[in-house]
């Protein structure tokens, strides 16, 4: 096929379809995380030298070739903890025995859908103010959109539905599983004793320790929320977006975690 004297031909069709496939596994990847802006930062970059080099403007397009033959070096930086989380999910049982190949397409999307899901807040509120009143620090991670199993595999599966009464058994002092924090998705606890990523902000608060720098870390790199119940100060706090809200009443709590449950719907 020639279009304006430029040949097309099937090479070129299975090309740009193998190309935007590749492309829409890389958002998937990334979708939801903080990692999607730099993602979309790239591609227009890219674009705009496309752009550039079609109408021959050779200064900018120098120096913006300069950063384009670079970019590879600059997405595994960038994305190092996207790359690892995707490389440890090929390598595992888990992908090898998957039959449900859908699943590769949809990588960061949960397995039930979230207009089905109703979060037990009252259950979960009740039980961070009832372990801060008996000084007992806990970590909650709630999932929203982002795909939180590199997180969860690095606990203890647990599997087990919400409620006050669970989550006060796996947080109490003489629990094998109360160090780490503990997952929550679809309304289900389904791992303890996890490990999360630690802010690595220069200006974090000196009076919060690092089950709240860990609360941050983890909102840094996903669109989770974290719940900290303080040992020291019985405070309890909710973090989203890498932000602590913290010294929260009952009522407050509720209504931050309703609201933003709803937002994911």
């Amino acid at each position: 096929m020639h279009i304006l004297f430029i040949s097309f031909g099937i090479s070129d069709a299975i090309d740009i379809l193998l190309v935007a496939l590749i492309l829409y596994l890389a958002y998937n990847l990334v979708k939801g995380t903080s990692a999607i802006n730099i993602f979309i930062g790239l591609a227009l970059i890219y674009f705009a030298y496309i752009v550039i080099r079609a109408f021959d403007l050779k200064l900018l397009s120098s120096i913006i070739g300069k950063f384009v033959n670079v970019g590879v070096i600059a997405v595994m930086i960038v994305f190092q903890q996207e790359i690892r989380k995707f490389l440890l999910y090929i390598g595992s049982n888990e992908f090898i025995r998957n039959r449900n190949w859908k699943n590769i397409f949809l990588f960061n999307a949960s397995p039930q859908s979230a207009s089905n899901i109703i979060l037990n807040v009252n259950g979960l509120v009740e039980a961070c103010f009832n372990m801060g009143s008996t000084n007992t620090g806990a970590l909650i991670v709630i999932a929203r959109k982002s795909d939180l199993k590199f997180y969860i595999n690095t606990g203890e599966m647990v599997d087990a539905g919400l409620s006050a009464r669970m989550l006060e058994n796996i947080f109490y002092k003489n629990s094998p599983l109360h160090d780490g924090a503990v997952i929550i998705q679809d309304n289900r606890i389904v791992a303890a004793r996890c490990v999360l990523p630690v802010s690595e902000k220069e200006d974090f608060p000196a009076h919060y320790g690092m089950r709240h720098r860990a609360a941050v870390g983890v909102t840094e790199h996903t669109d989770a929320m974290a719940i900290a119940v303080s040992e020291q100060t019985e405070a309890v706090s909710l973090t989203m977006h890498g932000d602590i809200q913290s010294d929260l009443t009952r009522e407050r709590l509720k209504y931050l975690l309703e609201k933003n449950i709803k937002e994911k719907r």
